[in-house]
């Protein structure tokens, strides 16, 4: 059963037992139960009195008057007064008449009556009730009445503020919740904004290839993996031939273009393990783990080209490869820098090929041409 299906004092846990426990604590016995019954004809006839007396006073108090508001709700607080009064005096304290106590403290708790007021509330219903005993009773029946009322309402008093307890435990065990999703959804904030901080400071903004400033870091970690493995590795150093002189003839957003087609291209002839950088400028690195430059030149370097020749006019680069492992590695900035040196050798012997003849431009040829060949390529075994 779920716990809007249950009654308040099933959601409390409150049995029979506890019941019988709680009227011995204070004391309300069974001749208790029968003195009240007994002066039960003497408040039905007077309650209609009780009640408005009771409410001259509750709403003369400004802060019970404002929770009390219009004049519709004060008609059916009359009414629900009248029966608490009229229970008072019925004989019988069983779970039914737990379960209205509870409910009370529920409501009031609900409407926001304070317990301060909740309290003087009670004082004042209870010196109603002697003072109207008092005119109706000997003194002897008086007594004996007003001390089993003083019980009751003691016992009533304890069940009201164990709702009150209960929903404010309530309240903070739901604020609490509210809490911690509010501090997890910031954690989860705060970590997705690192991560996103941490992708940038790793990733170049104009192409979307990591950065320079990871390059060793990163190359450091695959060459120690290929040595555990015993596997080859190979790295690729690209540059863009003429691409100053493209830049000034036909402007950076251009230029930008280009780079960015040289990205994509790499992003798209690369494998998920590999890694793609743009070095600075122009130029461009590639770390190809668990590859030989063979592999490169007949997998990779063949797929790169088909993705730069569908999405450019053409554009002339020079390469350099370097392979390292698997029995021997450079460490990473050597590993780089041969990579580098292989560019350099190959584009000076472009530039040489290219002798007399008018000087090319990135955006001019019909077809790529990329400036390597595996007996080019940098191997250290």
């Amino acid at each position: 059963m779920l716990p809007t299906e249950q009654s308040l004092i099933e959601q409390m846990r409150i049995t029979e037992l506890e019941i019988e426990h709680r009227k011995h604590l204070f004391g309300f016995t069974a001749t208790d139960e029968t003195i009240l019954k007994q002066a039960s004809v003497a408040i039905a006839a007077h309650i209609d009195d009780i009640v408005d007396a009771f409410y001259r006073q509750q709403t003369s108090e400004a802060d019970i008057a404002l929770l009390i508001g219009d004049s519709d709700t004060l008609k059916r607080l009359r009414a629900s007064q009248r029966r608490y009064i009229l229970d008072l005096f019925n004989g019988s304290y069983d779970i039914e008449y737990i379960n209205n106590r509870l409910r009370i403290g529920l409501v009031h708790k609900r409407i926001g009556v304070e317990p301060k007021l909740y309290l003087s509330a009670v004082h004042t219903l209870k010196e109603l009730i002697f003072h109207t005993l008092a005119r109706l009773m000997d003194e002897e029946e008086y007594q004996l009445s007003i001390k089993a009322l003083d019980k009751l309402i003691l016992f009533d008093v304890s069940l009201v503020f164990d709702t009150y307890i209960r929903s404010m435990l309530s309240e903070i065990e739901n604020a609490k919740d509210k809490a911690e999703l509010y501090a997890l959804s910031m954690e989860n904030k705060v970590k997705e904004r690192t991560q996103q901080l941490e992708e940038m400071s790793r990733t170049d903004p104009l192409t979307g290839l990591l950065n320079v400033r990871h390059i060793v870091e990163t190359a450091t970690k695959v060459l120690r993996a290929a040595e555990r493995r015993t596997e080859s590795v190979t790295g690729i150093y690209m540059d863009i031939d003429n691409f100053k002189h493209f830049n000034d003839s036909q402007g950076h957003r251009a230029g930008d273009d280009v780079l960015r087609a040289v990205a994509n291209a790499l992003k798209e002839a690369t494998r998920p393990e590999d890694s793609c950088f743009r070095y600075g400028g122009d130029e461009f690195f590639v770390l190809l783990p668990s590859c030989t430059a063979q592999e490169a030149s007949n997998t990779f370097l063949q797929r790169f080209e088909e993705c730069l020749k569908r999405d450019t006019k053409g554009i002339r680069l020079s390469i350099g490869m370097a392979e390292t492992g698997p029995r021997h590695f450079m460490e990473p900035a050597e590993f780089i820098d041969a990579a580098d040196a292989r560019m350099y050798d190959e584009k000076q012997k472009h530039r040489l090929m290219l002798g007399a003849q008018p000087e090319a431009t990135v955006g001019q040829e019909t077809e790529l041409q990329l400036i390597n060949t595996p007996s080019q390529v940098h191997k250290i075994r």
